[in-house]
């Protein structure tokens, strides 16, 4: 029996990634006929510990500015190629939880779809990879994309 998703989110940082997952996901989305989530996570201990907790309000609320209007942008797209039901979300937290478990819970997604790093190989081994990390966690299932062969 095939499967048919209702509710399906697609995690985007903004890395090379994100055009490939967010175009998957939008043809899944289409498919099933379903409510896309985009979602970004915005981890801010990252900017605390990196500049010894010199980032201001001012300089969160123009980076969260910034990704907003990205996600706006992400949206336009899905809906542009036939995605009737289509919400953008920003988070602040550690993405592993917020994407495995946090969101899907609070927004009854039941696909996370997911691009396989966003990472550089010295990133991945020292924080670990999110997609491993969500698809080893998550409450739902996950699809891990690919990043497109050159």
């Amino acid at each position: 029996m095939l499967q048919q998703y209702k509710n399906i989110l697609a995690p985007v940082d903004g890395s090379k990634t994100t055009d490939v997952v967010l175009d998957r996901a939008i043809e899944v989305a289409k498919r099933n006929d379903t409510h896309l989530d985009i979602l970004n996570v915005l981890e801010v201990n990252q900017f605390s510990d990196t500049y010894g907790g010199a980032v201001s309000g001012d300089v969160i609320y123009k980076l969260s500015e910034d990704v907003q209007h990205r996600l706006e942008e992400l949206k336009k797209k899905a809906e542009d190629a036939g995605v009737k039901d289509v919400s953008v979300h920003i988070r602040f937290g550690n993405p592993k939880p917020v994407i495995a478990r946090e969101f899907p819970a609070d927004h009854k997604n039941e696909l996370i779809m997911i691009g396989s790093t966003g990472l550089n190989a010295l990133e991945r081994l020292m924080v670990g990879s999110v997609a491993t990390y969500v698809s080893r966690n998550a409450i739902c299932d996950v699809l891990i994309v690919k990043p497109e062969k050159k």
